[in-house]
């Protein structure tokens, strides 16, 4: 007898996935199915007639039953406060979350709304404006919501992170030193903020183009909130605003947008003094995060993405916004 050998990351048959997807949700044999994204998570479009879903395939032992409930139960609640996001879609017997024996063991499965209009990192000041707006009555249905999922704290996105970033690349000691650096500078910043200033809850943690779409340049959908969890919510700001710097060269368009956006944001809630102090700052505690994210995933994507040159594109894009901030990383 031939031995089955062990699999790390298979691709689950989108034909067998959309049959799957029919009998589980009581979809028409019109159903179709069809790969859209192998990255972090797998993602297959459905369609059904008019009718077009998104389903999120979880890679094996990426996160557990109790955190996609957790980021599920946050989405029911935005659903039901009106809240602009991507919700996710009971099927016939009322669960949210399939369970997919695949080559490597139990994978996740859950079904989405998909989020009418289009992803583009081309959008005008006003629409910026629109994002702002919308990520704050989102914020506004979140703060002081707690789950049990992971809290954005030094130790999660600093000490921890350059531990790990460190063993994978071992040997790009310029940009190790420099995150080694940063980790302790943002650390002392972290914990010399005025937490009674903070506003702090349910946070999305990956706010930026790629995980909204916007339609008509009028409704903003936001989608992907497999890194939600706890903590200050000005996280999220400070993540869109890096993010529209890193897509903006010029930095005077990209200054337009991220003005539009903050204002866009306080037409529904201000944001404090102190959280303005600190978004320089979030967003580089967040990348490092981030940076650690990649290495430990390391195995589900190829050496051409993940290399020596990746790290120093990361850490030059960190290094540039430090720069335009003025920041002395001591």
């Amino acid at each position: 007898m031939t031995e089955k050998f062990p699999t790390i990351n298979s691709t689950l048959s989108p034909d067998r996935l959309g049959q799957l997807i029919q009998e589980k949700y009581g979809l028409t044999d019109n159903t179709e199915c069809r790969i859209f994204r192998l990255a972090m998570n797998h993602l297959y479009i459905v369609h059904d007639g008019e009718s077009k879903y998104v389903f999120r395939v979880y890679t094996h032992d990426w996160r557990t039953e109790l955190e996609i409930q957790e980021e599920l139960r946050l989405l029911n609640h935005l659903k039901e406060a009106d809240r602009q996001v991507a919700f996710p879609i009971a099927d016939q017997s009322n669960n949210f979350i399939q369970k997919i024996e695949a080559p490597e063991g139990t994978r996740f499965g859950v079904l989405f709304s998909y989020a009418k209009g289009i992803k583009t990192a081309k959008f005008s000041p006003e629409t910026s404006f629109l994002i702002g707006q919308a990520l704050a009555k989102v914020h506004q249905s979140t703060e002081h919501v707690e789950l049990m999922r992971m809290s954005y704290n030094a130790q999660n996105l600093l000490k921890n992170p350059v531990v790990r970033t460190k063993k994978f690349y071992n040997k790009n000691t310029i940009e190790i030193q420099f995150l080694e650096s940063l980790s302790d500078f943002l650390t002392l910043k972290m914990e010399n903020t005025d937490l009674q200033k903070m506003r702090y809850g349910a946070v999305h943690l990956d706010v930026w183009f790629d995980n909204l779409h916007i339609d008509n340049e009028k409704e903003i959908t936001f989608f992907d909130f497999d890194f939600c969890g706890n903590g200050y919510l000005c996280f999220d700001i400070s993540y869109f605003l890096f993010q529209l710097f890193t897509t903006h060269l010029n930095e005077e368009e990209y200054e337009a947008k991220a003005d539009h956006f903050i204002r866009g944001y306080e037409t529904v809630t201000k944001i404090h003094d102190e959280e303005k102090k600190f978004l320089p700052y979030a967003c580089l505690a967040i990348m490092t995060y981030y940076i650690s994210v990649q290495c430990d995933r390391f195995e589900y994507w190829t050496n051409i993405f993940l290399n020596e040159d990746h790290l120093k594109r990361m850490v030059g894009n960190l290094k540039r916004w430090i720069a335009y901030h003025k920041i002395e990383v001591k």
